[in-house]
């Protein structure tokens, strides 16, 4: 794992490191005479001669003769007027992966924050340069040493140039990244690896780890609790299912209360309604991508542990297969409130493992339910692999979520949720309708079936994101 540590501007440079420094293009006479001076190389004909002009996004790698560093790296971050925390945070990233490639082991980054806030500024640095460099080597083979076969160069160590001791901001930065890992490690690995049942081990380690409380939910408890929804969706796999419940409650009076809930189905062949032709069915292993974002939330959590919360995170995994047991279109099942949903596709099997998880969700009472799935592929469509879809009926708990999405460097778009959805999603045989397609647009549909929202519920503030892997 790499070591992230804080220096002061005039800390010795090593030889051996690469020095990633950012420029402004509208200051860069001056920044480039300030590094002439620090490093007693002449780099500003040079530079010029290369004709960096620092403009947002541009890098240029130097290896000055006889110099320390020995790789230096400039990053371009335009008008010091337009600095940003995330074209902090990008360059920080484009400025890891450029020593990197440089087969270096440290790094020194020194990047101007201008009025930027420095705790969020150095957040945002480490997180990004560790981020940038992650590897997932688990799958890779062995060569004759031993080694992993292709395995890039790796960057052990990276210094933080700081003006002021923020060794806190540096500790939340680690448990995020800790978080954002394991989501990347689960999603990553194959479908005969990441199964319900090393998820249930996945949730057992963190509650041993952080001390959060676990409850797994086997079949049978599920089918006392009249989980027949998700049930329906598991009953086709050879593998058992396993519903999931970690709670982090803060020692603290509890003042908020939320619950994640997040898709597990790790793998989707699309049952009866077979995936085939361009329904990309070998990537389907990625069906799990809100389960993991929800176990990789509960690990920065656990570690940040902050006052006043108390934080659920939920999942229904399985997997949707197909076998003489499994759902056929044309089906009826019931969910655990009692609603009975029509299935006419055996393929849009995630709404209804999340209606029974949301219906769990909810009969905890949250102040705030937001459930994370890999749905459709119609919102790919809609808003490519950029922005992630965002449902939901409550204004506050929608501005909350696009804040943080913005905050986190993440895109998110708030789709919407007209009320005159519900009338094509009423069955004349039931209660709902699992998935109506009207043509050639996306299928209309609702977070969860629409009997999920009917009175009794107590579904509260809810947001519903999907469609964005974990990056």
């Amino acid at each position: 794992m790499m070591e992230l540590r804080l220096i002061p501007a005039d800390d010795p440079l090593p030889g051996e490191a690469a020095l990633a420094v950012g420029l402004f293009s509208d200051e860069l006479d001056a920044g480039l005479t300030d590094l002439d001076a620090r490093l007693a190389v002449p780099l500003t004909n040079l530079v010029r001669q290369r004709k960096f002009t620092a403009n947002t996004g541009e890098a240029l790698v130097l290896h000055p003769l006889g110099g320390t560093p020995q790789t230096l790296v400039l990053l371009g971050l335009g008008e010091r007027s337009g600095h940003t925390l995330q074209g902090l945070r990008k360059a920080a990233a484009r400025g890891a992966r450029l020593a990197q490639d440089q087969a270096v082991k440290t790094l020194v980054l020194h990047l101007p924050l201008a009025d930027l806030d420095p705790t969020a500024a150095l957040q945002k640095q480490a997180m990004a340069v560790r981020l940038a460099v992650f590897r997932d080597l688990r799958f890779k083979g062995e060569g004759r040493n031993g080694d992993k076969k292709d395995a890039p160069s790796t960057l052990d160590d990276a210094r933080i140039i700081c003006p002021c001791a923020q060794a806190a901001a540096l500790k939340q930065a680690d448990a995020i990244c800790d978080g954002v890992e394991l989501a990347r490690e689960l999603v990553a690995a194959p479908p005969n690896v990441v199964t319900p049942l090393s998820l249930a081990a996945t949730a057992r380690q963190l509650a041993e780890d952080h001390g959060l409380a676990l409850r797994i939910l086997e079949r049978q408890d599920c089918e006392r609790l009249g989980m027949g929804s998700y049930l329906g969706v598991a009953k086709a796999s050879a593998l058992p299912p396993r519903f999931l419940h970690l709670t982090y409650r803060s020692e603290e009076p509890v003042e908020r209360r939320l619950a994640l809930v997040g898709k597990g189905l790790t793998f989707d062949s699309g049952g009866y309604n077979l995936k085939v032709g361009a329904a990309q069915i070998e990537m389907m292993k990625y069906d799990m991508g809100g389960c993991a974002a929800v176990l990789g939330a509960a690990k920065a959590i656990g570690q940040l542990r902050p006052k006043g919360v108390e934080a659920h995170f939920i999942s229904a995994t399985c997997e949707n297969m197909v076998s003489g047991d499994g759902l056929r279109p044309g089906d009826i099942i019931t969910a655990s409130n009692g609603v009975t949903i029509e299935v006419n596709n055996t393929d849009a099997e995630g709404r209804l493992t999340l209606a029974d998880a949301l219906i769990y969700a909810c009969n905890l009472k949250p102040d705030a339910v937001v459930d994370l799935a890999t749905l459709t592929g119609a919102c790919l469509v809609s808003l490519g692999d950029e922005l992630a879809g965002l449902w939901s009926p409550d204004d506050d708990l929608a501005a909350h979520l696009l804040k943080a999405a913005q905050s986190a460097g993440e895109g998110l778009w708030r789709m919407p949720l007209p009320a005159s959805y519900l009338e094509r999603m009423k069955s004349p045989l039931c209660g709902s309708e699992e998935y109506r397609s009207p043509g050639r647009w996306g299928h209309h549909r609702r977070p969860v079936p629409q009997g999920i929202r009917e009175p009794g519920c107590c579904l509260g503030p809810h947001g519903h994101c999907r469609n964005r892997l974990v990056r």
